[in-house]
């Protein structure tokens, strides 16, 4: 098969736990994780990643398998053809790839055998860099060529330079259940019982309001509750608005005056039990310049928190257990099992996207 590692494409799977939504963006690594000449392995949905920048700049993904005997370009090295192209030279025997998955050379081949290496490829997944972050096209066809036909989002935000935090963990979850457990309202007083933010003592109830937003949801802006005190450092009169866009990314923007905080979370799936969450936060709020290690070590004890009772609940998951899920509580999570089977649908279908969430006013107790 003269194109290498690209088998036909597999319909998605939507049971929850199982599958992943694909012809979306994953959110891949930060902008600055990816050095000029440096090829980095990374394992998305399950597939092996090749992630690099030439030393022109561009950033670009290929599977990290060559077709010949299997080795991982990314144990390779980037090099030029003569015409000054940068391609990637496989570690075991030496074949070249372009940024676009075409083979460019065979230094085994000699002279009098004839080969048209440009029909063997590696797939290439399209790249996009905004906001200092480098998402990854994931196609359901592996043959996919072409570029996207949606962007990746943009923050609102994004301001004070380069992020005041970012911290990392994987949590040995499906993506659905890492989701979950991030949107979920009321497991706060629970799982983080901390001075500075709330204990299970001080619950009160609430009542927020939902409106659908691109690909996704999000609780309208308004004041933060009463019982979260880490909202204090940032004085005057906060507001927050919480949005949630698929795959897996959520982001709280809030605004005091003119100053804002950013805190954006972005899943990524590494494999049916393994997600990645990456956890980036941008402000120009002056509480940040003093009290960054108070607030980088609470933004650490919340995610190592959350990873905990993932290990936990992975006690009771291995059963394979139906999940009673309740309204309003559970209202979000249930958005997001919706979400996911309009996506597909509508890729599937080659139709426009239909959001079907609905304004709604949901009401918990925490």
């Amino acid at each position: 098969m003269p194109e290498g590692d690209i088998r036909p494409a597999r319909a998605p799977q939507l049971r929850f736990g199982e599958g992943f939504l694909t012809d979306i963006w994953y959110f891949a690594a930060l902008a600055g994780d990816l050095k000029p000449g440096k090829l980095q392995r990374y394992e998305i949905l399950g597939e092996p990643i090749l992630l690099g920048r030439t030393q022109a700049g561009e950033a670009y993904a290929l599977r990290d398998i060559c077709p010949h005997r299997a080795a991982p370009l990314s144990a390779g090295r980037l090099t030029r053809e003569a015409d000054g192209r940068e391609v990637v030279a496989c570690p075991y025997h030496g074949w070249r790839f372009g940024t676009d998955g075409a083979c460019t050379a065979i230094p085994s081949l000699v002279g009098d055998q004839a080969m048209d290496v440009s029909k063997i490829r590696v797939r290439r997944y399209p790249v996009r860099e905004s906001q200092g972050l480098v998402f990854v096209w994931i196609s359901a066809d592996p043959r996919f060529s072409g570029e996207p036909d949606v962007e990746p989002p943009n923050f609102p935000g994004v301001v004070g330079g380069a992020p005041k935090l970012v911290d990392r963990m994987d949590f040995e979850a499906h993506i659905d259940h890492a989701v979950v457990g991030l949107m979920d309202p009321a497991h706060g007083p629970y799982v983080h019982q901390q001075w500075w933010w709330r204990s299970a003592k001080s619950q009160h109830e609430k009542a927020k309001k939902f409106e659908p937003r691109e690909a996704g949801f999000a609780m309208v802006r308004h004041e933060p509750s009463k019982n979260s005190r880490a909202y204090a450092i940032l004085g005057g009169e906060p507001l927050t608005e919480i949005t949630f866009r698929i795959p897996g990314l959520r982001w709280e923007h809030v605004t005091v005056g003119a100053r804002q905080v950013l805190s954006l979370t972005c899943l990524t799936p590494i494999s049916e039990k393994r997600t990645r969450i990456t956890q980036i936060v941008w402000s120009d709020h002056p509480a940040f310049w003093f009290l960054k290690p108070f607030i980088a070590a609470g933004a650490r004890a919340f995610l190592r928190q959350d990873g905990d009772m993932v290990n936990l609940q992975n006690e009771g998951l291995k059963y394979d257990p139906s999940l009673l899920w309740i309204d309003d509580a559970d209202t979000q999570a249930k958005w997001y099992q919706q979400l996911k089977r309009e996506w597909a649908a509508a890729r599937r279908d080659g139709r426009p996207f239909s959001n079907p969430v609905q304004p709604a006013t949901l009401r918990w107790r925490s």
